[in-house]
């Protein structure tokens, strides 16, 4: 195969390989001879285009002519411009269909006394403010032996906590207190300066108000008031070491999984291979009574009304309407147009505009009905396909995914990325030659629907499930063996 059509109605179709100038491509019934290189990923049209008419890709518009386009051009930036401009109004048209049952299947897990599933069982060190980094870094760092049930130690540094106000103070006060009640922490040390904004008596106050404070597998350090605050953290970890060697994996049905979706380093393969096998992954999840949480609402611009059509009732459509527009004014009011995106790396794999993006990017929530909308920094409560408040930025929205409950993100790329989140972050690649080239980044490829004879999405969707179900019963992630774990908390403020 040399190039695929995506869907029947589209005028452009996707080079599955690097084509030239002049050579004649078969698309379906039809011939295509090119005026000019193709590179691999890239669009080409399949009929004559006039100026500003709308180009179809996956059946939706992903923009309009800039220029005449004549059947065979490449199809980029050069010729093509968004649709896309501010805020919108919506009609609610429900769309959704019913979900093929699965065969219910189960992990091997960390059942907590709230009666949460976790797919790790490590001890997580957590600073209240960047004052505190050094002393968890340093503390996570020299922790020696574990017990064999005990996955790990690990900090999450970060800027925040102290010099900030307003919404900002608040989304990190929120974001710390989900994840020190995440499931994949059997115990929790949280330590503070002393003299920062985000006071730990006030933050303790938090914890009690989100019905999370848990003495057990809680413990609490403010370095000013100790005289060694290396020998007291010591002392409190190893506590919170004994706490999580409580804990024994056991069978759990996957109906407890909470999986977050993400795309980064996307390509023109991401929309046709990798963020489809995530979507086929959420609706076999779903079915079997499990929950999937789909982020980055920016990437959702120029696609979202195939999300709001699927909203289970009235209710969610309109939370969802709120969530984009929103989303919208926020760039609106920082005077940035709401289309700066795709990012120089997407366009150069082929992705061309934001439609063309987010058209491929919202695929990972398959086809399930809306069952949410989840506010920044709050954590899930329906089973079922949620979408999250947070950017399209990488490192933001893996840590508002994991501070919303998920224990294990699937993260696409097409280009490549090992970033990773708390929780295990897996890496799924547009196409094989990734996969290759980049093993130690890279946990599973989707690039077999393209390049592999007979090898279709049912087929792919099974040997994915298994391999997910596999990570969560406790084999490393390649994010886990390069301790790739990193937490960034959404910025909007002034810092004093």
């Amino acid at each position: 195969m040399k190039a695929l059509q995506v869907h029947p109605r589209d005028d452009v179709a996707v080079a599955v390989q690097g084509l030239s100038d002049g050579e004649t491509v078969t698309v379906g019934d039809r011939e295509i001879t090119l005026r000019a290189d193709v590179p691999r990923g890239h669009k080409f049209a399949l009929r004559n285009i006039e100026e500003q008419e709308k180009i179809i890709k996956y059946g939706y518009p992903i923009g309009k002519a800039v220029a005449a386009i004549a059947a065979g051009d490449h199809v980029h930036v050069h010729n093509t411009k968004t649709g896309l401009s501010g805020v919108e109004e919506y009609s609610y048209k429900p769309k959704n269909q019913s979900l093929k049952n699965k065969l219910t299947r189960s992990f091997q897990g960390y059942r907590r006394p709230n009666g949460k599933a976790g797919v790790r069982n490590e001890v997580w060190i957590i600073p209240l403010s960047g004052c505190a980094n050094h002393t968890s870094k340093s503390l996570a760092d020299n922790v020696g032996e574990l017990p064999e049930n005990v996955d790990g130690v690990f900090a999450f540094p970060h800027p925040y906590g102290c010099s900030q106000l307003g919404d900002d103070h608040e989304w990190t006060r929120i974001i710390l207190a989900a994840l020190a009640d995440h499931p994949n922490a059997g115990a929790v040390l949280m330590i503070s300066l002393g003299c920062e904004n985000n006071q730990m008596d006030t933050f303790i106050e938090l914890l009690k108000a989100r019905g999370v404070y848990d003495e057990e597998r809680m413990r609490f350090m403010i370095t000013q008031d100790v005289d060694n605050e290396i020998e007291t953290g010591e002392t409190l970890l190893k506590e919170c070491i004994d706490q999580a060697a409580s804990f024994h994996r056991e069978e759990i049905p996957a109906s407890e999984l909470i999986v977050g979706l993400k795309c980064g380093g996307s390509d023109g393969f991401s929309g046709l291979t990798a963020n489809p096998l995530l979507g086929a992954f959420s609706d076999d999840l779903i079915s079997q009574g499990g929950t999937t949480i789909l982020t980055e609402v920016p990437e959702m611009f120029g696609a979202e009304t195939i999300l709001m059509d699927r909203a289970m009732d009235t209710s969610v459509f309109n939370k969802t309407v709120e969530l984009i527009n929103n989303f919208k004014e926020y760039f609106l009011r920082h005077n940035q147009v709401v289309y700066e995106n795709p990012s120089p790396g997407n366009k150069k794999g082929g992705i061309t505009t934001l439609e063309d993006k987010s058209l491929g990017c919202t695929q990972k929530g398959g086809d399930a009905p809306v069952v949410d909308v989840i506010a920044y920094g709050n954590q899930v409560k329906a089973k079922g396909l949620n979408l999250l408040q947070g950017p399209g930025n990488d490192i933001v929205s893996i840590t508002t995914l994991a501070a919303a409950g998920a224990q294990l993100i699937l993260f696409t790329t097409g280009r490549g990325n090992p970033l990773g989140a708390p929780v295990p972050s897996i890496k799924v690649a547009s196409n094989n030659e990734l996969a290759q080239r980049k093993k130690h980044w890279i946990d599973f490829s989707a690039g077999d629907l393209v390049e592999e004879e007979g090898c279709t999405m049912d087929i792919l969707e099974e040997r994915f499930m298994n391999s997910i179900l596999e990570h969560a019963s406790g084999k490393k992630t390649r994010n886990e063996e390069n301790n790739n774990r990193e937490i960034a908390i959404f910025k909007d403020g002034v810092i004093l």
